[in-house]
């Protein structure tokens, strides 16, 4: 692999699917060869959209295919514990979309499974991998603000969403937090680690997901997260951190920023703005990148998303998900996975 392309499958055909997949092709050192659909139809149109050579009507027969050498899995996240397990279990290496699964006990399964094929797996947190997050990163841990005191992270859609949308549906693992609020969340665990405490509030829908959720998230630190989600009113996504000796404003956009704000205690304020050198403002060909670098070095996970960290954030996931009271089908009462939790699902 060090010295060839390395060899992408794609599971799955839907949006995320395809903006990964235009991003991916324009990198000279990966080679999208094969992907696969529930539905043949849609893999044939998928695969004649983006040139790829082998498209197959079902995921068990892209997850044999041994000339591939990672497979993207971007189904919705209730089928992610099936796509990645299907592809793990082949020895395929893997990088799956979030939420990364329905719940911990699922991801805490995929990691176990990758451990002991000895394969690769990673969270597709493309924030993890932006450059500007990470120079955000480097400045807190670097002490520039001094101790974090306060985040605060918003992700809000303004709908509305009919009750037959995705975003709506429990089978789906519907609601906002799953889809939206695993972003906040992400984004204050990546400067503090997992909370020690969790408090939440939710507005749900009829048929039982959350279309609004706020969390408060504390560290025995004394920092403290503020973190909201939704799918019923559009937000600013904006993000800030404060510290015992300054702060860092995103604007807009806290996930994939084109620029922060430096403001430190006694000096002008410094901005930090996106190297046009690392391509539009959305790509996702920075996480794509970091799994390919990570697979020639052969490691079996990624510094930049470590699987620590991705199971850490699901279990904040869970306790959010408990305190207001949203359950998915065939989930245990304790929250995690009952033995018939593998729904079946519309073409993807």
């Amino acid at each position: 692999m060090t010295e060839r392309s390395v060899r992408w499958g794609i599971l799955a055909t839907g949006g995320i699917a395809a903006a990964f997949t235009a991003d991916l092709v324009d990198l000279p050192d990966a080679e999208v060869v094969a992907v696969a659909s529930r539905s043949q139809d849609s893999a044939d149109a998928f695969a004649e959209r983006f040139g790829i050579p082998r498209a197959y009507g079902d995921w068990n027969a892209l997850a044999e295919d041994g000339d591939v050498d990672v497979v993207y899995v971007a189904t919705p996240h209730s089928a992610h514990r099936v796509a990645a397990g299907l592809c793990l279990e082949a020895g395929r290496n893997v990088l799956c979309e979030k939420a990364f699964t329905l719940n911990a006990r699922e991801a805490e399964e995929l990691v176990a499974l990758a451990n002991a094929r000895g394969s690769f797996l990673m969270e597709a947190m493309w924030m993890y991998c932006n450059p500007l997050i990470r120079r955000l990163k480097a400045l807190v841990d670097d002490g520039a603000i001094g101790e974090v005191r306060h985040v605060q992270a918003d992700f809000g859609l303004a709908g509305p969403f009919p009750p037959a949308h995705r975003l709506r549906d429990p089978v789906q693992g519907g609601g906002a937090l799953l889809d939206l609020g695993v972003y906040p969340v992400s984004f204050a665990q990546l400067l503090l680690g997992e909370p020690s405490d969790v408090t939440a509030r939710a507005a749900l829908s009829a048929e039982g997901v959350d279309l609004q959720t706020g969390a408060l998230l504390s560290w025995d630190s004394g920092a403290l997260a503020s973190v909201h989600c939704s799918i019923v009113g559009g937000t600013a996504t904006s993000a800030s951190v404060t510290g015992s000796g300054g702060r860092i404003d995103i604007p807009h956009g806290f996930f994939f920023p084109d620029r922060f704000v430096l403001h430190r205690d006694g000096r002008d304020p410094e901005e930090f703005t996106a190297d046009p050198a690392d391509g539009a403002r959305g790509s996702l060909r920075h996480e794509a990148a970091e799994v390919m670098r990570a697979l020639r070095a052969g490691e079996t996970e990624s510094p930049l998303v470590p699987l620590d960290g991705t199971l850490a954030v699901m279990r904040t996931l869970d306790a959010i998900r408990d305190r207001v009271g949203v359950r998915y089908p065939g989930e245990a009462p304790d929250g995690g996975a009952g033995e018939d939790l593998a729904p079946e699902l519309t073409p993807a």
